[in-house]
């Protein structure tokens, strides 16, 4: 099954649990509010079991509470997480992450079968799978392969204050208040969350990660 890019969310991150993301709400070509394919924010951080690094994607961003519950995946859309563990930024590791009917099935980490904006579904580096969370239920959460996986609506954990950097931008302000205004509260994304053992990521003390949602051709 290929697959092709949509949009590109991009992070760095230090393997020894610093938190680092990269941001990008729905100015990206193509995409609108409440895209299935529209990656709003690639994080990466240290697990509560330190052995462990999370990977979170969130996407369809600015979903207000109303149309959060109508929110989906898209069988047609996978999210493939890139991971780079030698310094060329070029993925060494994906994990892919596919929705069947009410579920969302886990691939990798595994080498990819090509690099770059195209993708082979890596259907013989199984993870696992977790039902999907439905919005104003208990979130539900899965293990398998020492590996944990979570799916489903999430609030937009992601802060700015849009105003005062529109100000800063018309020379009416010199800076961020503290703490300022959050623009995305009380708004919803869709998330992917895959906890891995840093053992299956390789040797190296950093790695370069970022997300990608490609659409079956």
């Amino acid at each position: 099954m290929k697959k092709t890019k949509m949009i590109l969310g991009l992070s760095l991150v230090a393997i020894s649990g610093l938190i680092l993301v990269a941001a990008d709400h729905i100015d990206a070509p193509g995409t609108m509010s409440g895209d299935a394919g529209d990656i709003t924010d690639v994080y990466a951080f240290q697990g509560q079991n330190t052995s462990n690094l999370v990977f979170a994607v969130n996407t369809q961003g600015l979903l207000s509470p109303n149309a959060t519950g109508a929110a989906t995946f898209k069988d047609n859309v996978m999210v493939e997480i890139n991971i780079d563990n030698n310094g060329d930024n070029i993925e060494d590791l994906v994990i892919q992450a596919i929705k069947r009917d009410d579920k969302m099935y886990f691939f990798g980490p595994v080498a990819p079968g090509t690099t770059g904006i195209t993708s082979t579904v890596k259907t013989g580096a199984a993870a696992g799978s977790v039902k999907i969370s439905q919005y104003g239920a208990a979130a539900v959460t899965a293990e398998q392969n020492g590996m944990k996986f979570f799916a489903g609506p999430r609030d937009d954990p992601f802060f700015f204050d849009l105003g005062q950097f529109q100000a800063i931008l018309g020379g009416t302000a010199t800076g961020f208040n503290n703490p300022g205004t959050d623009t995305f509260a009380g708004t919803n994304v869709m998330s992917i969350v895959v906890e891995v053992p840093k053992t299956m990521l390789g040797s190296s003390s950093t790695i370069n990660v970022w997300a990608e949602t490609k659409k079956k051709q």
